[in-house]
């Protein structure tokens, strides 16, 4: 393969896989990531874990607060890269950018294309019960994920597949199709395909997007839980008390109890709460102010007085 020289543009975990292959078998001239942010209850800035990475590696890193700036899209066109390759970076590239690289800029994205464009396509393929992803390198254009398609790899999701799971699956399979991506550009054989066919977006996520609402199917609740599971959690509320919720099972159960109700909280069952159509047993929680825990673990030194229910949105 030829060695190319590259910039690299990416910010979270989920991109370092994709440097570190690039650092292997590329020339990376340098690496953009964005601004340090403050983190954590002292509130001190911390790096990037790209940043963190290419520090580590005695690689050069840049973090422009905007990359379209014609100062730094003359700093880009002075490095003089055969290619850019973006992962998980966080900015829209200007077409001055996109045009600096005579092998064009390379997007690894992680969902099947067209499907999921966008900031969360992980989170919003669990979210909205997807029974399979994947990663999908393309040449970057103007739009928003919307370039020629070059090569795909699928991952499967099981009924409880969290998004732990299918971000570690994405994060490993993203390095290996970015790596055969170049090796085909590398000897000419690599085929553009345009994006045709149904796609929708998965726009970024906020906290509020975790507020549970038990009118909703139980296999809705299950999909949210486990499509928000590391940030920013599926929550629902007890009075004025903020319960986040971790971990769900689905049953076979069916009651006509009112959406969000606590039918049982004990050991012996555990706890059941009623959603729009069926009973969802929830297997971890944090109470407030407490760690996340098994629900088994949290009833052994604390309990639900019931009856009681799980707070939904006002609709």
């Amino acid at each position: 393969m030829k060695r190319f020289r590259v910039i690299f543009m990416g910010t979270p975990e989920f991109a370092v896989p994709c440097l570190a292959a690039l650092h292997e078998h590329c020339e990376v001239l340098g690496v953009v990531t964005q601004p340090d942010k403050p983190r954590g209850r002292g509130k001190k800035l911390m790096p990037t874990p790209v940043k963190a990475w290419a520090v580590a590696h005695e690689l050069p890193v840049w973090q422009p607060e905007k990359v379209k700036t014609a100062e730094f899209t003359q700093f880009l066109q002075a490095q003089k890269p055969d290619l850019i390759v973006v992962v998980a970076f966080g900015q829209i590239l200007s077409q001055a950018i996109l045009d600096i690289p005579p092998y064009g800029c390379i997007n690894v994205h992680a969902s099947l294309l067209p499907r999921y464009r966008g900031a969360a396509p992980m989170q919003w393929c669990i979210i909205n019960g997807e029974q399979e992803t994947g990663v999908t390198t393309m040449f970057m254009d103007a739009g928003l994920d919307t370039g020629d398609m070059l090569l795909r790899q699928t991952l499967p999701i099981g009924p409880d597949t969290t998004l732990a799971k299918v971000h570690d699956g994405l994060m490993a399979m993203g390095a290996e199709v970015l790596l055969q991506t170049l090796t085909q550009l590398s000897d000419g054989t690599l085929q553009r395909t345009p994006q045709t066919g149904e796609s929708n977006y998965a726009p970024m996520l906020t906290k509020e997007t975790g507020h549970i609402d038990w009118r909703q199917g139980a296999q809705q609740v299950h999909n949210l839980v486990r499509g928000l599971d590391s940030w920013p959690g599926a929550y629902t509320y007890l009075g004025a008390e903020k319960y986040k919720i971790w971990r769900t099972q689905l049953t076979t159960q069916s009651t006509t109890a009112a959406p969000g109700t606590l039918l049982a909280a004990d050991k012996q069952q555990g706890l059941l709460v009623a959603t729009g159509d069926g009973v969802l047993r929830v297997l971890e929680l944090q109470a407030p102010g407490k760690k996340r825990m098994a629900v088994a673990d949290y009833l052994n030194g604390h309990g639900f007085v019931l009856p009681a229910c799980f707070a939904s949105p006002e609709a």
